[in-house]
């Protein structure tokens, strides 16, 4: 058999183990891995010299704004800034306009998605009180899981009460699909936010005082109890507390079945820099005291914490640049700096490379039900490759990447490790740090290839569907 490209003299790294081999491509899969000598004959070689072959990096959170925010990113933009980051697949939040809410906005977010992006996605589906009717479309449209927002964010989605999120991650655990978790209680900020402004409070500690770490810490708690009873498969983003690790650890220990990421703003910026990048480095949850980093970092590298994402949430500079802190829009763009700052925490000993690629790649494709066809670079699995520099030094300059927000507090931050070239089932989509011209609707939906575990639905006679259908049962009778 003729393979379509072989990649020779380069480092492959999987979650246990670096080997120097070649490998083989074929119709976008791995074809085989091992000596050059028992590759098969390719119409192309690669010559992989001084290299690091990583799986491509899952972000299982990223905000393209596309449709509704275009102005901000879209699906062209923020999937080449994905490519130049070494991503090559993303899973899209729901908080566009309008929200991914129903059957039909969701057939035409994923007609957005195919014909822009140029590397692999799935998208979030909305789970909301407003649209509970809607869940079925949702998952006949195929989603790659749910988003709840148990606290305000950007889009202003309504955060619904602990009675509806029972009834919602009943729902929810019936279809076995990942709910991830915006976890902040919204009552607290809400309350606190309100006072701050009467008292004429905008600066940027105003917006860190009225989401103090109990609003995260509390929210984790309530969703691990709320899915523990009904089965709920639970994912907490952009965990950011060293306070939020103890129900995390807990709800893990009891047998829930709760995930979470961190974000390297978490892990490396700390309320130390607001004075340097006052409004730019605002997002929510807040990036906190230093104090929060190192048990963060614990928890990453000893599996409590089980993957990084970033988050990518790009706004406008003048957006970012606001006087009133209660007037910037939170959030900034990650997608394609996250692999080369954690490739900065390799270098220095802080992690090994195959940690990484446990955390950024082999967990996420695991947790959402994509492994091995993600995640890995065994025989039959998609050829999804980042080829990485660790000893190439760079320095991140937001005028230079390629997402259309230009404002990030990564400006002027020194790097070593960058992703050189980035190939998506099998064919480059980023080849010499430059986009390839024609990879632009390369990518594809990963729903069609998800395969989640059967549901495990827990205490299904107390749900709001059983008891209503009881009740109902025995007024006629």
């Amino acid at each position: 058999m003729k393979a379509d490209l072989v990649i020779h003299n380069g480092k492959i790294v999987s979650p246990d183990a670096v080997i120097e081999a070649s490998l083989a491509i074929k119709d976008g899969k791995v074809l085989a891995v091992g000596a050059p000598e028992a590759m098969p004959p390719a119409t192309e070689t690669f010559d992989a010299s001084g290299l690091h072959i990583l799986p491509g990096a899952i972000d299982v959170h990223v905000h393209f704004r596309d449709p509704g925010y275009p102005h901000k990113e879209d699906w062209e933009s923020g999937t080449a800034a994905a490519a130049f980051g070494g991503v090559t697949t993303v899973f899209d939040m729901p908080n566009t306009i309008p929200a991914t809410a129903n059957g039909e906005i969701l057939a035409a977010k994923h007609a957005i998605a195919k014909s822009k992006a140029h590397i692999d996605f799935g998208l979030y589906g909305l789970l909301g009180d407003e649209n509970l009717a809607t869940v079925p479309e949702l998952l006949q449209g195929g989603i790659i899981g749910f988003k709840l927002y148990m606290g305000n964010t950007f889009g202003k989605i309504a955060s619904p009460d602990t009675g509806a999120t029972l009834e919602l991650f009943e729902v929810a655990a019936q279809s076995g699909k990942r709910v991830s978790l915006h976890a902040e209680n919204n009552d607290i900020m809400e309350r606190r936010q309100k006072r701050l402004m009467a008292a004429g409070i905008r600066d940027q500690f105003a917006h860190l005082a009225a989401r103090p770490a109990v609003v995260a810490v509390e929210a984790v708690s309530r969703a691990a109890i709320l899915a523990e009873w009904t089965g709920a498969r639970i994912h907490v983003l952009h965990i950011s507390t060293a306070d939020e690790l103890r129900p995390l650890r807990e709800a893990k220990a009891r047998g829930v079945d709760i995930t979470g990421e961190t974000c390297p703003h978490y892990l490396m910026l700390s309320t130390e820099d607001y004075t340097r990048v006052p409004g730019v480095i605002a997002v929510n949850p807040p990036v906190r005291q230093k104090h929060n980093q190192e048990p963060i970092w614990q928890a990453l590298l000893n599996g409590s914490i089980d993957m990084v994402a970033t988050d990518h949430a790009p706004h406008t500079p003048e957006e970012k640049t606001r006087n009133d802190i209660w007037t910037v829009d939170c959030g900034f763009p990650g997608v394609e700096t996250q692999m080369p700052l954690m490739l900065t925490e390799v270098n220095a000993g802080r992690m090994t490379i195959s940690d990484y690629v446990r955390m950024s790649s082999y967990n996420p494709a695991r947790i959402w039900g994509l492994y091995p066809q993600k995640g890995s670079l065994s025989v039959g699995a998609d050829a999804d490759i980042a080829m990485v520099d660790l000893g190439r030094e760079h320095t991140i300059r937001d005028v230079e990447t390629q997402s259309r927000s230009k404002i990030s507090p990564w400006d002027g931050r020194k790097v070593k490790g960058l992703p050189v070239h980035t190939i998506v089932r099998g064919r480059f989509v980023m080849k010499d740090r430059t986009l390839v011209a024609d990879s632009k609707g390369w990518g594809q939906s990963v729903h069609t290839i998800q395969h989640m575990p059967p549901p495990q639905v827990r205490n299904a006679e107390h749900t709001m569907q059983a008891i209503t259908t009881q009740c109902s049962a025995g007024r006629r009778e």
